[in-house]
Parts: C-alpha cells; structure tokens; sequence
C-alpha cells in the first residue's frame, strides 16, 4: 500500500513529493525568494483587486490559498499562483453585468466564477487535455493579451485624471476622457505620474528591486506626510485586518449559464497564459512540467480562492520572474509568500488606508505595458502577414466588443486558423536526385529529376473530410498540368497517416476519374491503419493489390524500372 500510496502522491501531487524529498539547503533561498514575491504580489493584488471590480482586500484573499494549493499540486518549481491582468479582466467582464452595484452579490458571483473555472480545469486535466496549451495560437494569444492591455490603459484615465468614467469600450472611453480634461484633478495626476515614472525608472535601472512596493510606500508616506486625502486625491481607505472565513457563494440558478460560459473562456485563457510562463521557466531551469497536471493545480487553486472569498487567479508572469530571479528553488517560495501574505492581513493593513488610488492606477497602468509586447508584433509582422493581421484583429475584437467577447474572437480565430491549415495541407510531387538515396520535393530541390509519364505525388496528412476535396483538386491539378502525358499516379502515403470515410470515398473517386482518362493509380508506403481502412472500404480491390507497394522504391522499380 505504500508504494501504491507513494505513486498517487507522485502522480496526483507532485508538489508534495518534491515537498517530502526537499533539500534543507534550499530553504534560505525559498525564504528569501518568497519575501520578495511577496513584495510584489501584496501591491499587485491590491491594485487588481480594482481592475477586477473588488474591494483591495479581495486580492489579497486571492493571493492564499493559491499558493498553498499550488505548491502541493503543481509540477513548476518557479511558477507563482496569483491575480494576474487578463483573468481579473474577464471576472469584471462576466461579473459586472449580473452584480450591476451589488457588493454583496458580487463578490458571491466572482467566487462562484472562480469554482466553476476550477472545476472545468480539474476535469480538463483529469481528461488528459493539457495539449490545449497549444490551442491559441502564440499570436493570437499575444494579440489578446495586447489587446487586454490598451484596456486596463484606457480604464485607468478616470482614476488617474482625478474623475469617474463609466466603463465603456476602449475608443468610447477616449472620448469620454478627452471631453472631461477640464475636470482633471491636477494634484491626482501628479501623484499618479510621479508613481508611474517610479516604477519605470526602477524596472529600468534595478529589475529585481520591488518597485511596486516602493511605489506603494512612498505614495502611503506622501499621502501622510502632505494630507493628500484632504487635498481632494482619493484614497484606498480602510482594508478590513484578519483572515476570511471560508464560505460557499450565494447565486441563482439564473446565474449558471453566463457564470458557467464565462468559465469556460477564463479556464481557457488562464490555463494558457500560465503555461507560457511554467514552459518558459521550466526550459531556463532545465525540468519538465506536466501539462495535464498544471490544469489539475490551476483548477485546485481557483477553488481555493473561491472558498476565501477571491476570485480566479493564473500564473502570474512577474511574480514567477521575481521568484526566479530572487534564487527559488521549489514550491516552498510560495509557501513562505502565502505566510508574508497572511501577515500583511493580520497586522499591516492600517497604513494600507492611505494609499492614493492613483498609485494603484500607476501599478495597473505599468503592470500593462510590460503585458502589451510591441517588439513581438513587428517580429511577427516580419515573419507571418497573415498571422500578424490575426493578432491584430484578436486585438481590436478584445478593445471594441469587450474582453469577454474578445475571448470568443481569440478561440474562434484559433479554429478557424486551424482548420485552414488542416484542410490545405502541404504536398508536393517528388524526384530523385542523381547520386543521392531518397525523394526529394521537385520544388525546393530543382536538381531532383522525374520520372517520364510518373507524377510521385505526397500529401502531408490524414486525408478526411475537411481536407479531401483539396486531395482531388491538385491530382486533377497535376495530371492536367504535367508534361509529358502522365500515365500513372504513385501516392506516396508514407505521410497519410489514417483516412476517414470522406477520405476513402474521395480516394476512390480519384481512382475511378484517373481511369476513365486512362491514367493508372498506385500506392506506395501505406502504414497499419491507412491498409485497415483501404481493406474495409475495398479501396484495396478497387486500386489492385499489386499496386500497393511497400515502398516507393518497389513501386518506381515496377512502375518505370530502377534509374539509380
């Protein structure tokens, strides 16, 4: 039983059995690097608190629970659970419109939001769906993400300038701002620039320094010192002292679908944001994460934050960065920034009461530039049009319909995408290249020589429905085109790793048009399942046993004779 015990913890806990074979001359590194993770984090969480709708204290309760669970079911030694932009955007987005200004109801809504996307992600990884981490598309997960930054920019003017804007789309807002600058309140906007030109100069000259700690404190000690509070700058105000108690959301059943669709686009996003940052510090750090387990651990921690009344957190891309740098050897990091965190709760959250809001704006505000990646979109614009213009429309669809909505634009270009590529897959007609074993693609090879009334012909995937109707076109395509007269095609199916039933009907309507015309068919390469199938179907009777041929060297033997 315990070796059967050891293997559940293993495979269902991986951070707990690191935990049990942990080396004791890590833990000065874990301690120091859970201090300064939480340096940030406690500023951080206050500040996106606000931007996901909440009271500054919810992000903090967020901050917990996260870590702990994250430390007994992850597999990442650096990656730190926390509130992170884009998922506090989409609690706001699917929140607000079933709260409206019902504190109460919020915070129940965001909690069961929070659960829900758990859940999703525990079964997600239960189910063996950790290759969803491919699903969005790097560039169109980056176009998002921008997309998510020019929103928290634009939803932090009113804060900044000193007067309220109502929520609004990104171009909307604008106007909105520019109307009101004769409202700005001048000593606000000081405090809010004086904070962010802080945090910039500091991430500029000094990266592993705490800068929105820094910028946090000398706002609470400006805001002391000079009165700001009487001077007109708004100012955070009391955060309640101790620990939540542990309680189960208040919702209607008239609340599961929208909370239930909102769920499935945060799990979705968050997953995906976390990975890039675990896969990136796992190949720094030399180790492997296990995708399927890193849906288990997001989903654990977003019930854990749920229950102590937060709401859904992701990998936290700066706080990783900061634990990384700051010498982190494992999950104990987030142990010891879950207790910094718990402290601050239990007895620092006094002077938190004069913190100018405009500072938060100013975390907020820098905290999205680092996410808006400039450099990345004219790299891709270099490399791929087609896959910049799909950034930029994810982009402009997270900035005009909302982030919420942005989400179903990023998913439904990754399909799209998807099945664009799937159904044009590469092929190419192949040659032989004096001298040299093998079948080269004609294309990029110009020395390769065919063969006189032979088109080799291969096609780079799985021939099934979305993709069959282009199979016909370009044989049709290449025995019209080619000179001299083709008199036989040889599908080279060494590459056509299974076909469908759409597939095999397309196969053999191929066959039967190359006929009519007199133009013979053979097979050449066909692996276990592609035969199956050509067996089921009689595809093999219909093409002639002896034109299927193991390789394409027996089949150009038979078919042309040997020209080695």
């Amino acid at each position: 039983m315990g070796g059967v015990a050891a293997r559940a913890i293993r495979r269902f806990a991986p951070g707990l059995a690191a935990l049990r074979s942990y080396d004791p001359a890590w833990l000065g590194h874990d301690l120091v690097a859970g201090v300064s993770v939480a340096a940030v984090a406690v500023p951080v969480a206050i500040a996106y608190s606000q931007l996901a709708g909440l009271p500054p204290v919810y992000g903090l309760y967020a901050s917990i629970l996260p870590l702990v669970a994250y430390a007994v079911f992850g597999s990442s030694r650096q990656l730190i659970m926390a509130p992170d932009a884009a998922t506090c955007a989409i609690v706001a987005a699917v929140v607000m419109p079933l709260a409206g200004a019902d504190m109460t109801r919020y915070v129940s809504l965001s909690m069961a939001l929070a659960m829900i996307a758990g859940v999703f992600c525990i079964v997600a990884g239960l189910a063996r769906l950790g290759f969803l981490t491919n699903f969005l598309a790097r560039p169109i997960l980056a176009g998002y993400l921008n997309g998510i930054a020019i929103s928290i920019i634009s939803g932090q003017l009113g804060r900044l300038f000193g007067f309220t804007l109502e929520p609004a789309g990104f171009f909307r807002t604008l106007i909105r701002c520019a109307s009101r600058l004769g409202e700005t309140h001048v000593l606000t906007l000081a405090v809010g620039l004086a904070a962010f030109v802080v945090l910039r100069l500091i991430k500029r000259v000094s990266p592993k320094i705490p800068a929105p700690l820094i910028a946090v404190a000398l706002g609470i000690a400006a805001s002391q010192i000079f009165h700001l509070g009487e001077r007109g700058v708004a100012l955070l105000g009391a955060v309640p002292a101790g620990l939540p108690k542990p309680m189960v959301p208040d919702i209607n059943m008239s609340d599961l679908q929208p909370l239930a669709i909102g769920a499935l686009g945060l799990a979705l996003i968050s997953f995906n944001s976390a990975m890039v940052t675990a896969r990136g510090f796992a190949v720094r750090n030399r180790y492997e994460i296990d995708p399927n387990q890193e849906f288990i651990a997001l989903g654990v921690a977003d019930i854990g934050a749920g229950m102590l009344r937060g709401f859904a957190i992701s990998g936290a891309d700066s706080r990783t960065a900061v634990n990384d740098s700051a010498g982190g050897k494992s999950q104990v990091t987030g142990l010891a920034a879950a207790g910094v965190i718990v402290a601050v709760l239990l007895f620092l959250t006094a002077p938190l009461a004069s913190l100018p809001i405009a500072v938060l704006s100013a975390v907020l505000v820098s905290a999205a530039i680092g996410l808006f990646d400039l450099p990345g979109l004219a790299r891709l614009r270099r490399i791929s049009r087609q896959e910049f213009r799909l950034s930029i429309i994810t982009l402009l669809g997270v900035i005009t319909v909302g982030v919420l909505p942005g989400v179903m634009v990023a998913v439904g270009l990754a399909i799209l995408q998807l099945l664009a590529k799937a159904s044009r897959p590469n092929d190419a007609v192949l040659g032989r290249i004096p001298g040299a074993d093998g079948y080269y693609d004609i294309a990029g090879c110009p020395e390769a020589e065919t063969f006189a009334g032979l088109v080799i012909f291969r096609f780079d995937s799985p021939l099934v429905f979305f993709n069959s109707d282009r199979f016909k076109s370009r044989i049709r395509a290449l025995v019209k085109e080619t000179t001299p007269e083709v008199r036989c095609v040889l599908l080279d199916a060494g590459t056509m790793l299974g076909i469908d039933s759409t597939g095999a009907a397309a196969l053999g309507e191929t066959c039967g048009e190359l006929a009519e015309i007199g133009v013979g068919f053979a097979m050449a390469g066909a692996k276990g399942p592609l035969r199956a199938m050509l067996e089921k179907t009689g595809l093999n009777q219909q093409i002639g046993p002896d034109r299927l041929f193991p390789t394409l060297d027996a089949a150009v033997a038979q078919l042309v004779g040997d020209r080695k």
